[in-house]
C-alpha cells in the first residue's frame, strides 16, 4: 500500500504541473471544468434587481462603537457580521424606502466582545440582540407586522443564535426566542439540531482574503504532501478528560496517524501554513467544538481537497456549491480508516476534484472580499434571500395576531443591555 502511494503521489505531483497551467488559462479567460445543470450553476447568479433590502439605522453602540473599542473584531472568523453591514450600506440592493423592501437587516455586532486572547464571548449577545429588536419594534412598524419573518440577522457564533460556544449549553439555551421567525445567516449548520432552524442560510466563516492572496505560490507547484492538518487534537483547558472536544474525532486522527508518513499533521502553526495547503492533495477539515472551521474556506481557496469529518454538517451555500463533487466526506467513526479511505480514491477522481476547485467561482463564493466582487459570499447570501421570494402568506400576521413570547428564555437574557 505504502509503495503504491509513493508512486501515486509522484503521479499527482506531475499532474499538478498540468493543473497549474490550466489554472493560468482560467485567468486568461478559458473555462475550467464545471458542473452544468446542477446547483453549481447558481454560483454566478446576480442578485441585483431580484430583491431590495432596508438597513435599519441603529445607534452606533450596537455596531460601530463596539468595533472602535476593539478593532480585532475585523480579523476573527466571526467578522462576516461586520463586513455584511459594510457591504449592504453601499450595495445596489439597498433601498432607503422601507415600504418597498423585501427584507430588513438589523446590523448588530453580537460577536464583537473579545477576551484578551481574542476569543469572542457570547454571553452578552442575547441581551444585545434583544435590545436591538425592541428598538426596531418600537421605532418602526415593520417588525410588528411580521414579527421578524421578513427580517434577517447575521449570527456567526459557534452555534448561531443559541449564543454559546459549548454545544450542550447551546442546546439547552436554544435559539433566542425573538429570532424564531427571522431568517438567520449563520456559520453553524448541522442537520436536526436545535441551533439550526428551517430556512437559515449557512455561510462560510470569515477568512482574510488579502492575507491569503499574499501567500499564493506559483500555480504549477507540485502537491507533494498527501494529507495536511494543523490545529488542536485535544483541548485540555476546556475538555481535560478528553473525548468531548470534536467528539473525539481529532484525537483519533492524532492517535492513528501521528507516525504515518502520508500524514503531515501537527499542533504547530507554521508561517508557511497557507503555502503548505497549496502543496497538499487533501486537507483535513474536522469538527472542533462546532462542526465548521475556517479550514474549509482555506482548503477551497487553495485548491486542496477538503476532507470533511463532521457528521450531519450543513455546509455553506449547499444549494450552490457542489460539495459532494469537490470534497471527501468521512464519518467520525471511520476516522481510524482514514488512510485506506483516501488512498483508495482513484487518481482520476482526485484530478477532477482539483479541476473543479480550480474554478474561480468556487473560490470566490467562500470569501468576503473588500471591496465586494461578483459571485462572492456577500452575493451568495443575497442570492439565498432572493430565492426565498416572494414571501408566503404566513409571513405577515393578521391584525392583533401575536406568535412570539417576549418573556421567554433564561432570566439573564431579559435584563437590560
Amino acid at each position: 500500500m505504502m509503495k503504491r502511494w509513493v508512486f501515486t503521489i509522484a503521479i499527482l505531483a506531475a499532474a499538478a504541473l498540468f493543473l497549474g497551467a490550466e489554472a493560468q488559462a482560467v485567468e486568461q479567460g478559458h473555462q475550467t471544468e464545471r458542473i452544468s445543470g446542477s446547483a453549481g450553476d447558481v454560483l454566478e447568479d446576480n442578485p441585483v434587481g431580484r430583491l431590495k433590502v432596508y438597513v435599519y439605522d441603529l445607534p452606533s453602540k450596537y455596531n460601530k462603537k463596539l468595533l472602535k473599542k476593539d478593532p480585532r473584531c475585523l480579523n476573527h472568523m466571526f467578522a462576516a457580521e461586520i463586513f455584511m453591514h459594510r457591504f449592504l450600506l453601499s450595495s445596489a440592493v439597498r433601498t432607503f424606502n422601507p415600504e418597498e423592501a423585501d427584507w430588513f437587516y438589523t446590523p448588530v455586532y453580537t460577536t464583537c466582545d473579545l477576551t484578551p486572547s481574542g476569543l469572542p464571548l457570547p454571553f452578552k449577545s442575547p441581551r444585545m440582540m434583544r435590545s436591538a429588536i425592541e428598538l426596531i419594534a418600537t421605532n418602526w412598524p415593520y417588525w410588528n407586522r411580521s414579527e421578524g419573518a421578513d427580517h434577517f440577522f447575521v449570527t456567526p457564533h459557534d452555534f448561531g443564535a443559541c449564543f454559546h460556544y459549548q454545544e450542550e449549553k447551546a442546546i439547552g439555551r436554544g435559539i433566542l426566542p425573538l429570532l424564531q421567525r427571522a431568517t438567520l445567516v449563520q456559520t453553524f449548520g448541522q442537520k436536526n439540531h436545535v441551533c439550526l432552524k428551517d430556512g437559515s442560510i449557512t455561510i462560510p466563516p470569515f477568512a482574510p482574503p488579502q492575507k491569503m492572496q499574499a501567500h499564493l505560490i506559483p500555480a504549477d507547484t507540485p502537491r507533494s504532501i498527501f494529507v495536511y492538518f494543523r490545529g488542536l487534537f485535544y483541548d485540555t483547558s476546556n475538555d481535560p478528560e478528553g473525548g468531548y472536544y470534536a467528539r473525539g474525532a481529532r484525537a483519533s486522527v492524532w492517535e492513528n496517524f501521528k507516525n504515518n508518513p502520508l500524514f503531515d499533521i501537527s499542533t504547530d502553526h507554521p508561517p508557511t501554513y497557507y503555502e503548505d495547503m497549496q502543496r497538499s492533495v487533501f486537507c483535513l477539515c474536522p469538527l472542533g467544538w462546532a462542526p465548521w472551521s475556517p479550514r474549509l474556506v482555506e482548503a477551497v481557496v487553495f485548491g486542496c481537497i477538503p476532507v470533511i469529518i463532521a457528521d450531519d454538517i450543513v455546509l455553506p451555500f449547499a444549494d450552490a456549491i457542489p460539495w459532494e463533487e469537490i470534497g471527501v466526506f468521512v464519518a467520525e467513526e471511520d476516522v481510524p480508516k482514514l488512510d485506506s479511505i483516501l488512498t483508495s480514491i482513484p487518481t482520476d477522481v482526485i484530478l477532477r476534484k482539483q479541476r473543479l476547485l480550480a474554478n474561480p467561482s468556487m473560490k470566490q463564493a467562500m470569501l468576503f472580499p473588500q471591496p465586494a466582487q461578483a459571485g462572492d459570499a456577500f452575493h451568495q447570501i443575497l442570492n439565498g434571500l432572493a430565492r426565498k421570494l416572494p414571501h408566503g402568506d404566513n409571513v405577515f400576521l393578521k391584525p392583533g395576531e401575536r406568535i412570539l413570547n417576549w418573556t421567554a428564555g433564561p432570566p439573564g437574557d431579559l435584563k437590560p443591555w
